[in-house]
This record gives C-alpha cells, sequence and structure tokens, in this order.
C-alpha cells in the first residue's frame, strides 16, 4: 500500500514538470510532501490539547533560461496543477535574469539511494498518547515537594513522505519519522520560583527515553536551579554542556555558508585552507548514518550527500553551498540545499565529569538565550545560565548574567570536547571547554 502511495506521489511530480515543459519551462522542479502525525499536551494530570496533524503541499520553480519563478499550492488535483504551473510560469517571464539562477549540474544528481532506516510509524493512539504524557508530568511533579507548577508535557509523533524531481530525470521520494517527548516544569524556594525541562526525540520510538525517566530528570534540572545568583564582572574558562555547545557549531556553519560567504557578511571569509580551530579539532558531515535525524542521500535539490571534512587538524577544508551559493562563488554545490547533515565534531577527552575536572575554575553554561552574534565581524554576546565551577565542584547555580567574545578567538581557544554528545539534533557534540570568556553580570 506504501509503494502505491509513493508511485502516486511520484506520478503527480511527474505531471507538474511536464506541465512546465508544456507551458514553455526551459527547466524545473517540483517538491511534494505529505505529512499526518498526532501531539498530545498535559498539564496538572490532565489533557490540555489534542492535535491531529495531516497536510500537504506541492511547490514548482520553472526557468526561462535565467529567469526564475516559483509558486505552490496545497490542491494536488490536475486543474491545480496546470494553474500552479502558470502562475510560476507567468511570474518567471517578468523577473530579471540571473546568471546563477538554474538547476544542479546532472553529474552531482543522487544515482544511489540505499535505505537509512529512517521511517518507524508509530502506531500511537490518543489515549495512549495521554497516558504517557501524564506518567512524564506525574514524575516530574512527584519528584520533590519544591515542584510547585508544571508548563505540562508534550509527546508527538510525525510520519512523512517527501518527493522531489527535476527535468534533469532526478525523481526520488524519501520517507521519515520523528517522535519526541517532552516535560518542562517550575520549582520554588521562598521568592526564587525557577524552570527548566527535559526532552527526548527519535526516529523510531522505541528509543526514546521513558516517560518517567524524562519526567525525573526535567525536575531535577529544575530543582538545581533554585538558589541562583549573577558574577562579578570577570574572565573565566566557559564550559558549554553538550545541549549549548551546538550553538556554536551553528554559528561557524553560518560563517562558512554560501550566502555569508558570496555576500561578503561573514567573519571567516577567505579563510578556506586556514587554521580556525586548535589542530586536534575534526568537524565532519556524515548524512548516511542509519537512523540519524539529519540523515539523507541527497540535498533539497537532488544532489547527493556525502561523507566529508570541514576541518581537519583544525584547518578549514570546504564551505557548506547550495547550487546557486556555488554558482555565486564560481565552485560546485556542497550538497547542502537546506542543511548540514549529521555534523559531527570528534571528541578529545573524557565524560562531563572529566570536562569539569579539565575546567577546574570557571563558569558551566547549561542555556543560552538572544541572538547575540554579529556574522560579519564575530563578536560574541549572549545572556547565559548555568553554574559556578570551582576545582571541578560544581558550587552554586548562576543566574542572569552575560557571556561575550569573539568567534573567531574562541574557536582558536578551544580546549576540551567532551565524549558526552547530544545525539538528539543534527549537530552532534559533546561539551566544549572554550580557554577564556567575558562574564558581565552585577557590579
Amino acid at each position: 500500500m506504501q509503494s502505491e502511495r509513493i508511485a502516486e506521489l511520484k506520478n503527480t511530480v511527474q505531471q507538474l514538470l511536464d506541465e512546465a515543459k508544456a507551458q514553455g519551462a526551459t527547466a524545473a522542479e517540483a517538491g511534494l510532501s505529505v505529512d499526518d502525525g498526532l501531539s498530545v499536551t498535559a498539564r496538572l494530570g490532565v489533557v490540555e490539547t489534542i492535535e491531529h496533524h495531516c497536510s500537504q503541499g506541492l511547490g514548482v520553480t520553472v526557468y526561462f533560461g535565467q529567469r526564475k519563478g516559483a509558486a505552490s499550492t496545497t490542491d494536488l488535483s490536475p486543474a491545480s496543477i496546470k494553474e500552479t504551473v502558470s502562475a510560476a510560469c507567468s511570474i518567471a517571464r517578468y523577473t530579471s535574469e540571473d546568471d546563477c539562477a538554474g538547476l544542479p549540474d546532472t553529474d552531482l544528481l543522487a544515482t544511489e539511494f540505499p535505505d537509512l532506516d529512517l521511517y518507524h510509524p508509530w502506531a500511537l493512539s490518543s489515549e495512549k498518547a495521554i497516558e504517557l504524557a501524564i506518567e512524564c508530568e506525574d514524575a516530574a511533579r512527584s519528584y520533590h515537594a519544591e515542584i510547585s507548577n508544571s508548563e505540562g508535557a508534550t509527546i508527538s509523533t510525525h510520519k512523512g513522505i517527501n518527493v522531489l524531481g527535476n527535468s534533469l530525470g532526478f525523481l526520488q521520494a524519501k520517507l521519515g519519522t520523528r517522535h519526541s517527548l517532552v516535560c518542562s516544569v517550575l520549582a520554588q524556594r521562598g521568592d526564587d520560583m525557577q524552570r527548566d525541562y527535559w526532552y527526548s526525540v527519535a526516529r523510531n520510538s522505541e528509543k526514546l527515553e521513558s516517560a518517567r525517566d524524562i519526567g525525573i530528570k526535567a525536575a531535577e534540572r529544575t530543582l538545581r536551579r533554585l538558589g541562583g545568583r549573577s558574577l562579578s564582572p570577570r574572565q573565566c574558562r566557559v564550559l558549554f554542556s553538550a545541549e549549548m555547545a551546538g550553538s556554536l557549531l551553528g554559528s561557524f556553519i553560518g560563517a562558512i555558508s554560501g550566502g555569508s560567504l558570496y555576500r561578503k557578511s561573514t567573519f571567516l571569509l577567505d579563510a578556506l585552507n586556514t587554521q580556525v580551530f586548535p589542530d586536534f579539532v575534526h568537524i565532519h558531515e556524515q548524512p548516511h548514518l542509519i537512523g540519524g535525524l539529519g540523515s539523507a542521500m541527497y540535498d533539497g535539490e537532488g544532489v547527493a550527500t556525502r561523507n566529508r571534512d570541514l576541518v581537519r587538524d583544525g584547518i578549514l577544508q570546504d564551505y557548506v553551498l547550495s547550487t546557486y551559493s556555488a554558482k555565486k562563488l564560481g565552485l560546485k554545490s556542497t550538497g547542502n540545499a537546506g542543511s548540514v547533515r549529521n555534523l559531527t565534531i570528534t571528541s578529545n577527552a573524557g565524560d562531563f565529569e572529566s570536562m569539569l575536572q579539565t575546567l577546574g575554575t570557571g563558569l558551566l553554561v547549561t542555556e543560552l538565550m538572544g541572538q547575540g552574534v554579529k556574522m560579519m565581524t564575530g563578536d560574541y554576546s549572549r545572556g547565559a545560565a548555568g553554574f559556578w565551577v570551582e576545582n571541578g565542584v560544581i558550587q552554586y547555580p548562576v543566574e542572569e548574567i552575560t557571556i561575550a567574545g569573539n568567534l573567531k578567538e574562541m574557536f582558536k581557544n578551544i580546549i576540551a570536547v567532551g565524549n558526552d554528545v547530544d545525539l538528539r539534533g543534527n549537530i552532534r557534540t559533546g561539551s566544549i571547554l572554550i580557554e577564556q570568556l567575558s562574564i558581565a553580570g552585577e557590579e
């Protein structure tokens, strides 16, 4: 039955591509997605929301030479397909030419499509979802008397089919699932009130943490933040927990992405083949990991993904490019239309406890706030919360502070990367220790 549905959706995309050619387009590409899922939230022991998701969408981009037009619809009927293509063609006829507009090079398109084990539908009934959400929240609320309130627990399951095709002959479908459970609670001690959360996410529901464990972790994380205080201004070592360290790598990817490069709006302009990190740092993509949250055989344009080094021995080896940004730079697509995939930084140190020992005395960051990164200069300033550490031992929680530095120097001053890797996203990293940052708190 699933294969018949895929064949039907592929046929719809092919019809659209044929229609684009019939209406005079010299090239075209189209994407079709069909998604459905369930999301249930329980708060204070009762059901707050039950949402069933079901959506579909079809988008087409046509080219008349170097002129481009795009349109989309949620109606997959033949009449709607024809109208959508007509709208895209009308736009293309009146747009200016762009020398870099167009489809990927044919020789870059994916030709191999092994099963990456990304599709595990969860036959989760509303009743069972409610039971798990309440179990999760109850575990958190009953953990300690100081857990005073709750923002609830939410369980979600999603499955989808995405079909991508273009007039170069590429036409493929990929299936994926994503399941998650999150719990957030509040704790109060006197006038001090804090909140925190925990979550689990996986392609396969059997790999989710248990509802009880998620609730307990949410409670533990919330309780440990009680009694938070600010810090006087200082400079010190800073350890980013694994959950927060991913944002550092996210900023790095933003700095070497095609859009930032061709606009000359990045602090890593012309940094290719130069030392960006210490020589022990190895950052690479692993897009073909079995069951990986970021795994895919091709990117959003059909270009084949591949294992590749972005940083080796601390030296920048490659950029992150789509077809358009690559053409703007006179280069080839790196298969990153949409995103990087399973970006991984290799650990060179031990577990979290050993990272605290290496930190010695300094700040452990467990929460970041704001968007204080200037990509042009690399200047970094973000609100933060976490814990003050002395001699490798956590002393007390810290809040209402700002950490500041410059990413160019921060990258070079990385001391260690832990093996406490957070696998719940597309960026896979352990905790990251930086030699020195400025801390601003109360005077």
